[in-house]
C-alpha cells in the first residue's frame, strides 16, 4: 500500500492517523511531528513494524530499553541508535551482537571487555574482535571461535597470541 507522504505531512501530528500509517510502513515516523516522534505508543508502534524507525525517534525514546530491544528484533544494528547508558546494557547489546555483531563496535567499554558479549559477537563476526578489549583479543578460546568464522581475526588479535603456535596451527587448519 503505497502512502502519500505529502498527506501524511499535513497529518503528521494527528495520532490516531499517524498511528495507522506507521503501522503499515514503520520510517514514516521520520515525517511524524515532533510530538509523535516522542510518544511511546507511536515510536513501539513504528519500530514494531520497522525496527529501523529507531533513527526517527526522540532522544528520550532512544534511552527506552523496551524500545530499543523491540526494534533490534527486526534491525539488530540499529542498537548503535541506543543511548550512551544503554549501549552499557548487557542485555539488550547481547540481544543485539547476536545477529549482528557488528554492534560490538558501539558497544560501551566495559561491554568490549565482557567475555559473553565478545563471544556472541565474534561467533557472528569474527573480524569484529578488533573492538574487543586488549584483554579478549588475548583470549584463545575467543581468538579460535573469531578465526573460524573469519581467518581475518587473525590480524586482529595481540602480538603475543599471533606468535603462539597453538594459534599459528590454528589458522593454517582453519
Amino acid at each position: 500500500m503505497e502512502i502519500d507522504i505529502e498527506e501524511f505531512k499535513q497529518y503528521n501530528d494527528n495520532k490516531e492517523y499517524v498511528l495507522e500509517k506507521v503501522k503499515v510502513q514503520g520510517k514514516l515516523l521520520e515525517y511524524a511531528s515532533q510530538n509523535l516522534q516522542d510518544d511511546e505508543e507511536v515510536v513501539k508502534m513504528a519500530v514494531t513494524q520497522d525496527g529501523e524507525a529507531l533513527e526517527f525517534a526522540s532522544e528520550r525514546l532512544k534511552d527506552n530499553k523496551e524500545i530499543i530491544m523491540t526494534a533490534i528484533k527486526t534491525a539488530p544494528w540499529v542498537a548503535f541508535y541506543a543511548s550512551e547508558k544503554l549501549k552499557d546494557d548487557k542485555e539488550l547489546i547481547l540481544e543485539s551482537v547476536k545477529d549482528c555483531g557488528q554492534t560490538l563496535y558501539y558497544a560501551s567499554q566495559r561491554l568490549r571487555d565482557d567475555e559473553e558479549v565478545v563471544k556472541t559477537a565474534v561467533k557472528n563476526k569474527g573480524i569484529i574482535i578488533k573492538y574487543a578489549s586488549y584483554r579478549l583479543r588475548n583470549n584463545k578460546e575467543i581468538a579460535k571461535i573469531a578465526i573460524e568464522q573469519d581467518k581475518r581475526a587473525y590480524h586482529f588479535l595481540t602480538q603475543e597470541l599471533k606468535n603462539d603456535e597453538e594459534i599459528k596451527d590454528f589458522v593454517a587448519n582453519a
